[in-house]
């Protein structure tokens, strides 16, 4: 296993090296190298890097290991392998709750995480009150969440039309785009996305009873409902942090615990900390593809998910058609 992770690791770092040297205007490795160890100050490169690819990559690997974790979590808490930020709606909770915040005059780089957290954590208690109430199976609450997903869709769109004003393309918001990211827009929402990927590893071992039934961990000692609402706050500060500045950047909380469980099993202590490291690859690969294919035109991270995304998606749903219900 660690030899596994430490390969991770490796992949890692060679995709965030290789979205440094990558985009319309290619860079020598040796002159990144250059301009990385402070050798290279004053070149154009110099500017692009640090300015650019550097808070581009990270921002690509936050939102990577965010949206990974929080996909890990909504599955273990729901009981639920369909459910992800994106497939339940609180993605577009989060991107909801942002643009209210633009609309009442709030400050970018403080107001709108604050609010992405805050409407992802309400849409998260939404749709697992209908998954308690309704006592359903795992494709019925995905329509649910689908459904309330669009009802949030149509409010995004609606607030922009009200407000002409607000600053934000609203087109590469809705699919999820790492352009224009610098490091004061991080600043706030990488913190918060650090220390609930801690919080998250920290809490492998509950995750893992909960996954026994609620009767076998209420015998183990472990405070159920508590456990299930921090769980639920951890992944909508991850999701929605990751949605403040990257918007709706999808099926990357579905597709990457399901490639980690084939590889690495079920055991939360290995699954979470997998799945920051492979979820930060794919978005760096997505972001590395969209701007070379079509150099120097660029394509949204976001839209290159969908035609990976879409199709697993109907695979899953397929493969997975009536089965548990979702007990809270």
């Amino acid at each position: 296993m660690r030899k596994k992770i430490m390969l991770l690791v490796l992949l890692l770092t060679l995709s965030i090296f290789a979205s440094i040297l990558l985009g319309s205007v290619p860079l020598s490795p040796l002159h990144v190298l250059r301009c990385l160890t402070g050798l290279d100050t004053t070149s154009t490169a110099y500017i692009l890097v640090n300015t650019v690819r550097l808070p581009r990559a990270a921002g690509a690997c936050l939102a990577g290991m965010g949206l990974a974790v929080s996909g890990v979590i909504l599955q273990g808490v729901m009981n639920n392998s369909l459910a992800s930020p994106n497939t339940i709606g609180v993605n577009s909770g989060a991107g909801f709750a942002v643009m209210l915040a633009l609309m009442s005059g709030g400050n970018y780089t403080s107001a709108v995480p604050a609010a992405a957290f805050a409407g992802a954590l309400a849409t998260s208690l939404v749709i697992f009150g209908l998954a308690y109430m309704a006592d359903s199976s795992r494709t019925t609450i995905i329509l649910a969440g689908i459904t309330v997903s669009s009802f949030l869709s149509a409010g995004i769109n609606t607030v922009k039309l009200l407000d002409t004003d607000i600053t934000i393309n609203l087109t590469t918001f809705m699919v999820g785009s790492l352009s224009g990211i610098t490091f004061d827009t991080l600043k706030l929402p990488a913190a918060a996305i650090v220390i609930a990927l801690l919080l998250s590893f920290l809490l492998a071992r509950p995750l893992n009873v909960l996954g026994l039934g609620d009767d076998i961990a209420r015998s183990l000692g472990l405070n159920v409902v508590l456990m299930r609402m921090l769980l639920l706050v951890l992944s909508s500060v991850l999701s929605g942090c990751v949605v403040s500045y990257a918007g709706l950047l999808s099926f990357v909380g579905l597709i990457v615990p399901h490639i980690c469980r084939r590889l690495f099993g079920n055991d939360a202590r290995y699954l979470l900390p997998c799945s920051a490291l492979i979820g930060a690859c794919l978005v760096l690969l997505c972001d590395i593809l969209g701007r070379v294919l079509f150099a120097p035109f660029e394509l949204p991270a976001g839209i290159l998910m969908y035609f990976i995304g879409g199709p697993f998606f109907l695979y899953l749903l397929f493969k997975k058609k009536g089965g548990r219900r979702v007990h809270a």
